[in-house]
């Protein structure tokens, strides 16, 4: 029996049985493919899965990833697990700069940081000069909320379905400086584009200066129209700055396109980089009126280097999201959205409209890619969570909060269809205790 197979029938046959997971993975795992340590990019971006079998193209990338075999991870959204490749070539800049030490900080540091942020900005369609490596999204659009020029009785506005992070900010400057902020709720299930630009338009007045929007909520991986938004608020003469935390590397991103004017992401989120990567994507027009997290050297005008001032920072970091890029390119985004679009519709799909389980995520195709959120009815989120790991071993993340109750899924390239049944089993189950 292959492991798809496996995971299939003994996740269908949990249905009203204890469950022990360990086991189940101990030999799913022994069952499966090993660990790729020697992929070649080349290859692998000529692999087209219509030939051999979708599955079987994507049972090739899980041999790319070092699972552990205690659970299943349906928890991808905090941080992604790197493939071995993107893994190893870390590894590599780490002990090249350890090798090299001050020379290379003093030599070829900021050239080499600097060629890894074009290539970004040719991934995100802006001016290399609009846009700069960070540690994650929340060092991003903190340091535009907290450097932005307000004035006492500024207005703000965002949603409470926003991360807290930034919510914590604006209220921080709000004591600070005075500004005043304006929450509106995001619609569950949208009727339209329309119902939701309105939302946030019927919060913005005459004192608006900015107003922050999510790309895709973290809570429940809805997509918003940002551009139709950005156009509302421009027309009234209010910036925009979009949290994209979850975007980049999950689908495609046009600074163009979108024509906001700040946006920030996690590159160690669905990019797949290490943990302490971000962008922060400034419109060049607006660099100079921000003022820096921490105080630069003096630069030219519209220089965004200034707004990027850490101090001595783990540069190896900066080297590896160019592995993170080669990865996604030899896979080729488009073929990574289609994919992670797919597995969420594989859970979600047959799970809508069954008795207790709530899908809190909007069924349209164009309205999510592959983020959702579900709860139980009578379950707390805590608990719902806490009762996936102990009882089904599946791992994910409780939300309860801004309007929504569940647990939020977040599968990645490595989830098999096959973990997937045994997610929609283990849901029937606690639905029908």
């Amino acid at each position: 029996m292959d492991k798809r197979e496996f995971l299939k029938t003994a996740g269908r046959g949990a249905l009203g049985a204890s469950f022990i997971w360990p086991a189940l993975t101990a030999q799913a795992t022994a069952q499966g493919s090993s660990l790729r340590h020697d992929v070649n990019l080349q290859v692998l971006s000529q692999l087209e899965p219509g030939k051999s079998g979708e599955e079987d193209y994507w049972e090739e990338i899980r041999g790319h990833y070092r699972l552990k075999p205690d659970y299943i991870n349906l928890e991808s959204g905090y941080y992604n697990i790197i493939p071995v490749p993107t893994l190893e070539a870390h590894l590599e800049k780490i002990r090249m700069v350890n090798y090299e030490g001050s020379y290379y900080m003093r030599t070829v540091q900021w050239n080499n940081k600097n060629a890894v942020a074009a290539r970004l900005a040719g991934l995100v369609n802006c001016d290399p000069g609009e846009l700069a490596i960070t540690r994650n999204t929340t060092e991003s659009l903190d340091m535009i909320i907290s450097g932005f020029p307000w004035e006492p009785g500024d207005e703000a506005v965002y949603a409470e379905q926003d991360y807290g992070a930034m919510q914590m900010q604006f209220e921080q400057v709000a004591r600070r400086r005075g500004i005043v902020n304006r929450k509106v709720s995001v619609p569950l299930h949208p009727q339209s584009d329309e119902e939701i630009v309105q939302v946030y338009e019927n919060a913005i007045g005459p004192k608006t200066r900015l107003l922050m929007v999510c790309h895709m909520i973290n809570i429940t991986g809805q997509i918003l129209p940002i551009r139709k938004i950005c156009d509302m608020a421009h027309s009234k003469g209010v910036e925009v700055m979009v949290d994209g935390a979850h975007c980049v590397g999950h689908i495609p991103v046009d600074m163009r396109e979108l024509d906001c004017d700040y946006y920030g992401s996690s590159l160690h989120k669905w990019l797949a980089a290490p943990l302490g990567a971000g962008l922060l994507y400034v419109r060049k027009s607006h660099i100079d009126k921000i003022w820096p997290l921490l105080a630069e050297h003096p630069t030219e005008p519209g220089d965004i280097r200034r707004l990027n001032h850490t101090g001595t920072h783990p540069v190896h970091t900066d080297l590896a999201v160019g592995a993170a890029l080669d990865y996604l390119e030899a896979m080729g985004l488009e073929r990574k959205e289609k994919r992670m679009r797919y597995l969420q519709r594989y859970w979600t799909t047959p799970l809508r409209g069954r008795d207790r389980i709530i899908i809190n995520t909007p069924e349209d195709e164009h309205r999510s890619c592959g983020i959702a959120n579900v709860g139980i009815a009578g379950i707390k989120p805590a608990d719902l969570a806490k009762r996936l790991l102990e009882e089904h071993g599946v791992f994910t993340v409780a939300i309860d909060g801004a309007g929504v109750h569940g647990c939020r899924i977040t599968p990645n390239v490595f989830t098999t269809t096959g973990e997937l049944d045994h997610f929609i089993s283990a849901l029937e189950t606690l639905a029908s205790s």
